[in-house]
């Protein structure tokens, strides 16, 4: 059961989207009934110092909300499912720029993460230079055998494991009154997103976890033409401490700078889509947050990648199911596209296949009449989704983050070469992995796969008859003495009933209170 406390911090965030002018900035024109009177109430109250468009009073309300807002702002623009398409495109454009801590504080993050003096680790360390929702970044350096080397050293943010964990609780509560109250969103499941949220933001603030995945990153691609990741410094890395090697190059969304260093515009957006690909299709493990400004370009031509704080894995099915789809629209088979999404259970059954291919047909046509270098692989996704809602599949979380990278992903590229075209890129990443998995390469190693799994189960056979034989025994007492709770069960029952009563009432009490302040506020 949420806190009164969570109650305030929900108030209060919705009253400034209020002020700031975001509700009233949301399409209301077709509302009717009290939906619209909410809306013309929200341009009533809105500051009339709120100028310019949603996008814009968006980013603005949720910097002042904090960095919890920001990173939850940053994780709904990676589920256009869950905030739609037009919202989650507002929040794209939210980037960290939070104010720096003092250096004092980086100081003390570092000793207390690491267990040694900041002197003893680099010998020196500069002002931070970048600072987001989670961390900033410094300049140091450090003494190795080869001499003085430059290095990045990303340290954690104080408190802010704190400020989060506060605000959670908070996005946990919206959720399940979403759940609550509004029946057509359960669909998305609101709460399960919240506990994504939870779970990657938690990853997310152990710079361990980011070093691990930059180090599976370098191992997956050290053989790729043209890409790869800063080299990790594992003893000066810690909990609230990552170091990484220095990179000098240009950001990618510098494109006039890129090209006056007279790099090769088209090749960089060539090697940018395929190695993303690789990633995908090939290793399963992609960079979930692939911005330009988490791109540079190194004086040989290299694309480097950094902030892995957000990753995305997808399974040999879902890897499966993405090129199998791709395929399928390449050679206007939509019959088999409509089968993957029943072999995978994504669409149920209780639909019928030729009525969802029919659908499929009605994405897919208008793209082949098209010239290749205008199609959007992501916009492709992204209807493609649009369809599935039709047709009851469920929100598949990894899937999205998936499609919306791709976005990202594809949209750098053609803001390096225009007239950049997608398919032609795609086509040897995709071809070669369908020829290793979906031949008679492929067919070996799901024979390969079947095999373990039939030894793994053999392996557990003694120990699933022990559990049938105790599952059998307590089926017969139970339908001998029925279902009875011990007295401890009950006694939790009862306490877990008061408690949601006292809180029901504290609720209200809450819900009153911060009226009183808003009538106040207001006048």
């Amino acid at each position: 059961m949420s806190t009164p406390a969570a109650y305030f911090r929900l108030l209060r965030a919705g009253w400034i989207l209020l002020r700031e002018g975001v509700f009233a900035a949301l399409p209301g024109h077709d509302l009717e009934g009290m939906p619209q009177r909410g809306w013309r109430v929200a341009q009533v109250l809105a500051r009339r110092r709120a100028p310019g468009e949603r996008s814009q009073r968006l980013i603005r309300a949720v910097e002042r909300l904090g960095p919890s807002y920001v990173k939850l702002g940053q994780f709904l623009a990676t589920r256009p499912d869950v905030v739609g398409s037009e919202l989650a495109l507002d929040l794209t454009e939210l980037q960290d720029r939070m104010p720096t801590f003092p250096d004092a504080q980086s100081r003390l993050m570092i000793e207390g993460s690491l267990g040694r003096s900041v002197d003893a680790l680099f010998t020196r360390l500069e002002p931070p230079v970048a600072a987001a929702s989670i961390a900033q970044v410094h300049p140091g350096e450090i003494i190795d055998p080869l001499g003085g080397r430059k290095v990045a050293v990303k340290v954690i943010r104080p408190g802010i494991r704190q400020r989060f964990y506060a605000d959670l609780d908070s996005f946990f509560l919206a959720a399940r009154l979403q759940e609550r109250f509004i029946p057509s969103t359960r669909r998305l499941k609101p709460v399960e997103v919240a506990q994504t949220l939870a779970q990657t933001t938690k990853i997310e603030m152990d710079l361990r976890l980011e070093a691990a995945a930059l180090s599976e990153i370098a191992e997956n691609t050290r053989n790729d033409p043209g890409f790869r990741v800063p080299a990790v410094d594992w003893e000066r890395t810690g909990r609230d401490v990552l170091t990484l090697e220095w990179i000098d190059g240009v950001k990618l969304n510098n494109v006039p700078a890129i090209r006056a260093a007279g790099h090769d515009m088209e090749a960089l957006a060539v090697t940018l889509i395929q190695s993303f690909l690789r990633h995908t299709l090939r290793d399963g493990f992609f960079h979930a947050d692939m911005h330009p400004g988490n791109l540079f370009v190194e004086a040989d031509g290299t694309l480097v990648a950094v902030d892995f704080g957000i990753t995305g894995r997808l399974g040999k099915k879902e890897r499966r199911f993405l090129a199998e789809i791709l395929y399928g629209f390449i050679t206007r088979d939509y019959r088999r596209v409509a089968e993957v999404h029943f072999e995978a259970g994504y669409v149920p059954h209780r639909h019928d296949v030729a009525s969802f291919a029919q659908a499929i047909r009605a994405i897919g046509e208008p793209i082949h009449g098209q010239p290749a270098e205008t199609i959007s692989m992501g916009k492709l996704l992204t209807l493609l989704f649009e369809v599935t809602e039709l047709f009851d599949m469920q929100t598949r979380p990894e899937l999205v983050m998936l499609q919306k990278t791709m976005v990202v992903v594809e949209g750098v590229a053609r803001s390096l070469d225009p007239a950049f075209n997608m398919w032609r890129a795609s086509e040897p990443v995709v071809s070669s992995w369908i020829r290793d998995n979906l031949g008679p390469r492929g067919l070996l190693s799901d024979a390969e796969d079947a095999a373990k799994a039939f030894v793994s189960l053999a392996r557990q056979a003694p120990e699933l008859a022990a559990r049938t034989e105790r599952l059998s025994a307590e089926i017969d007492k139970m339908a001998e003495n029925g279902l009875r709770f011990d007295i401890e069960t009950a006694r939790a029952i009862g306490r877990e009933e008061a408690r949601h009563t006292r809180w029901g009432r504290a609720a209200l009490w809450v819900g009153a209170l911060a009226l009183v302040w808003i009538a106040v506020q207001v006048s």
